[in-house]
């Protein structure tokens, strides 16, 4: 045994040892990328110095590093997809890939990685590619400080900026998604990682989130985005200091929670959205610590929502902080600041002495029948409000909040 353990590290030493580099470009030897991974041996490194190619879809079947210099552009000419990845260990970095084609029947992408584990695809630059990077059964993959960027007027002319299918242990950091159809896109994926990337302006959801399980996002920010983040049919998601920003729409919110369970949202910020979250089907998850601030609603909480813990946040300059469209419910609402809490604090704990409700008679109204938003800052709204706090007949009455804060929480300490 200790003599075929001493070949197997001789034979990797070997390898290692005569792995070589190859330069592809202008004034080398070599000018086609083709022809350099077709002599390349696993291991070796290829250098592409500045240039523009145009060499159709290149296909990588070995270990080997694509590195660019000065960022060579590789132009698929609005017909190829121009790389893909069927080996395990190939790192791509430094390259500026333009102009993928586009169709209806096949996901043509600037990097494809299909059936591969340990590649590292990091620092290069996407420009108008149907799909950016797309990743397909594959593991253990990282996709780090990318820039994609598309600029495709309708939803149906473009893919997902960065797609992932059918993965396991993906790590997805420092990227910035401009223009795509989803800007992060995960559908079977488990345990994997979103960290430090901004998504903006994508035409429908800055990440979208499907039946990928125990699975965490944290410092990412989503701006702008046709219909902002979705995250659906999935359980034990963690969810930690993302800006939600300006989501802006009829049908937009900062955050879907669809048919989630056993989730956690924390120290997130959600601003100027039209809804902070909408939770439709959640059960056992806890949103705590974050910040809702001039959305249009704070917090969307459907009937179908049972056993979540909604605990100090912040609801602050807000048109509705909260509404739900049942009488029933049975959801933990507590120790959350509401800017609209008119209590008071003889004990000075820092507790309101008396439950606060933030659901709204007027906010009950409009969820129920919407054109009445219409009458929103009329003198008959503050009358029905002020008649309902008195009086509560339609608001539920277990829905309030019984340890209201008297302060803010300052969530940068």
């Amino acid at each position: 045994m200790k003599t075929f353990l001493i070949l197997i590290f001789s034979l990797l030493t070997f390898q290692t040892a005569f792995a070589k580099t190859i330069y592809v470009g202008k004034g080398e030897k070599i000018t086609s990328i083709k022809d350099a991974i077709g002599m390349a041996q696993p291991g070796d490194t290829i250098i592409i110095r500045s240039g523009i190619y145009k060499e159709g879809n290149l296909q990588i079947n070995k270990r080997i590093s694509l590195l660019g210099e000065n960022f060579p552009v590789l132009d698929g000419e609005h017909k190829y997809e121009i790389l893909t990845i069927t080996a395990n260990g190939v790192t791509i970095a430094g390259l500026k890939l333009v102009n993928t084609g586009t169709s209806s029947l096949n996901d043509l992408a600037g990097i494809k990685i299909l059936k591969a584990r340990n590649v590292y695809v990091k620092g290069n630059e996407l420009e108008n590619t149907f799909f950016g990077i797309y990743l397909s059964n594959s593991n253990n993959c990282q996709v780090e400080g990318n820039k994609l960027h598309a600029t495709a007027k309708e939803e149906y002319e473009i893919g997902n900026g960065i797609h992932a299918w059918k993965c396991d242990s993906i790590k997805i950091s420092n990227n910035q998604v401009i223009g795509h159809r989803d800007g992060i896109y995960f559908e079977f994926v488990t345990n994997s990682l979103i960290i430090n990337n901004q998504s903006e302006n994508n035409k429908r959801y800055g990440l979208h989130f499907m039946f990928s399980h125990n699975d965490e996002y944290r410092n990412n920010t989503f701006k702008g985005n046709g219909a902002g983040v979705a995250v659906m049919y999935t359980k034990g998601v963690k969810m930690y200091n993302n800006q939600f920003d300006h989501n802006w729409g009829s049908s937009s919110y900062g955050l879907l929670l669809k048919e989630i369970s056993d989730s956690h949202i924390e120290g997130n910020v959600f601003h100027k959205n039209s809804i902070g979250i909408f939770m439709e089907g959640g059960n056992r998850n806890k949103i705590l610590s974050n910040s809702f601030n001039e959305n249009g609603y704070a917090l969307k909480l459907s009937a179908s929502c049972d056993d979540n813990l909604i605990g100090k946040n912040n609801f602050q300059q807000n048109t509705f902080d909260l509404v739900t469209n049942g009488s029933l419910v049975l959801n933990t609402v507590e120790r959350n600041y509401w800017d609209r809490y008119e209590g008071y604090d003889l004990n000075r704990d820092g507790v309101g002495d008396v439950p606060y409700r933030p659901i709204s008679l007027y906010g009950t109204i409009v969820e129920r029948m919407p054109t009445t938003i219409l009458l929103w800052r009329s003198f008959l709204v503050f009358l029905m409000d002020r008649a309902e706090k008195a009086i509560p007949l339609i608001t539920p009455e277990n829905l309030k909040d019984n340890l209201p804060a008297m302060k803010s929480y300052d969530f940068n300490r």
